[in-house]
């Protein structure tokens, strides 16, 4: 009986799952797989070898590995020097980096479009120094600095948490037997914290190859990802067979992404990452 009534604990959720989650799941499977009549058809689906489409979507995977290569090779080294410090200092540097993401995703972007821009703060500071002033605004470059900016603390939080996981007396051993420092980064403490690095680069990878609202803003329009077209077919367009489509299409690539990095962090001996 008390087994039962932990069961009905979970009713709210299991209603929320099915009403929020696997209901439009649903409707965009139907969507895909049927055309404005209503008619059963693979015209949506194979739709993405379209040469727009396919340019769109290889933009969209090389800005996306281009932000999680950047954000990687930056939170690694500072999750590295976060766990070295002194307790009360790893707490404040931690927040200063989850403070932005208090702020309200668009505003931050829009910040960054005013910074960025030919009449911007930056370049404004660049002309008091007699410096050569800028122009990344409305291009790849803007868009990879803006999704970096925004992604970063998922790369950094989840490899300092691994990182801190680390036992000191570990290394200490390790090189009390010799071990060069390289030795020690190597065998020790990139394998015990894989499952972190794993973790950030599904955390920033996923979400940077499916956005649209980074690339409308500091692409202005010019810099047209998977993202972007999906978005104009459901909300300019309405044509929300062809958006179902091309979502779908783009859901099973990035499940099949995040299954082979899962397999391969389970393979190095580090911990499934979902």
């Amino acid at each position: 009986m008390r087994r039962f009534s932990k069961q009905l604990l979970a009713g709210p959720y299991l209603v929320w799952m099915c009403g929020f989650i696997l209901l439009p799941l649903l409707l965009v499977v139907y969507y895909a797989f049927t055309n404005s009549a209503g008619s059963f058809t693979l015209a949506n689906v194979i739709s993405i070898f379209h040469k727009v489409h396919m340019k769109s979507l290889g933009l969209s995977i090389k800005i996306a590995l281009q932000c999680t290569i950047i954000c990687l090779v930056l939170s690694y080294p500072l999750a590295m020097i976060l766990s070295k410090l002194e307790l009360k200092h790893q707490s404040f540097i931690v927040f200063i980096f989850i403070l932005p993401m208090w702020m309200n995703f668009l505003l931050r972007i829009l910040a960054w479009q005013l910074l960025l821009s030919n009449n911007g703060i930056i370049n404004a500071i660049l002309d008091v120094f007699h410096l050569p002033n800028i122009h990344i605004l409305n291009t790849p470059t803007a868009v990879v600095f803006g999704m970096v900016y925004d992604f970063l603390p998922y790369m950094i939080l989840p490899i300092y948490n691994a990182m801190s996981r680390i036992r000191k007396d570990v290394i200490e051993a390790a090189q009390d037997l010799g071990a060069k420092n390289y030795v020690v980064f190597l065998k020790i403490i990139f394998p015990l914290t894989l499952s972190g690095v794993m973790s950030g680069i599904i955390m920033v990878f996923v979400p940077a190859l499916t956005s649209f609202a980074i690339s409308n803003l500091l692409g202005g329009g010019k810099v047209l990802l998977i993202g972007n077209i999906i978005e104009a077919d459901f909300m300019q367009f309405f044509n929300w067979n062809l958006g179902a489509g091309l979502s779908l299409v783009l859901m099973v690539f990035v499940i099949a992404s995040m299954a082979i990095m899962n397999r391969q962090s389970e393979d190095a001996g580090g911990t499934a990452v979902w």
